[in-house]
């Protein structure tokens, strides 16, 4: 789905080769759907996809054949030596690099100046708290994904009450999930609000 929270990072995989810079980063909180666009990117083009956890020499050869590579989940326990090497490895052979981070590359406090200088270098999309809209689709999907049908009436009562992001929308509903499932009973408002209150501390 998307909506105004995610629609620049949406656009940008979609506008591929035609970016300004050859650096993506799509940054965001937990199930903000970074890996969900990355897999859109991955059926339409050449791509090969790396866990930034496990970046290592081999990987980086790896990559020649590719136009395209995905450094996902970038966080501060990197080699950042490596990292380094990998964006000269874009810059010489003219490749493109989407990486995904919970924060933009920009704010990650890298001890390698070069490599801090470079990451200046990335276009920044970031994947913002969810609107109403988003809410009700993600609710939705989450609900269905459990098998779970409800009155839209109560999904707009939870939009109303709960917290603006990704992750407390995830909790949430495995919480209402897992309430109903020990009660025995359909989700109705009461297992809502106790799940609410839950959710809340």
């Amino acid at each position: 789905y998307v909506g105004k929270s995610n629609f620049y990072a949406f656009e940008m995989i979609n506008k591929w080769p035609k970016w300004e810079k050859n650096f993506l980063n799509i940054n965001g909180e937990k199930f903000s759907g970074k890996s969900h666009l990355v897999n859109i990117f991955l059926k339409k083009f050449n791509v090969i996809r790396i866990d930034a956890d496990s970046l290592n020499d081999e990987n980086l050869k790896s990559v020649k054949p590719y136009q395209n590579i995905v450094l996902e989940n970038l966080n501060l326990d990197i080699n950042e030596k490596l990292i380094y090497s990998l964006f000269n490895i874009i810059d010489q052979d003219n490749k493109f690099l989407i990486i995904t981070s919970l924060k933009p590359i920009s704010e990650i406090d890298f001890k390698l100046n070069d490599l801090k200088s470079r990451t200046k270098n990335c276009l920044l999309a970031k994947i913002e708290n969810p609107d109403d809209e988003l809410m009700f689709a993600l609710i939705l999907k989450n609900l269905s994904d459990r098998q779970i049908i409800i009155d839209i009436k109560l999904i707009d009562f939870i939009i109303k009450r709960i917290e603006r992001s990704y992750s407390k929308i995830f909790e949430f509903i495995y919480k209402i999930d897992m309430i109903s499932l020990k009660k025995k009973k359909s989700i109705d408002f009461k297992i809502i609000n106790e799940a609410l209150e839950d959710n809340s501390e």
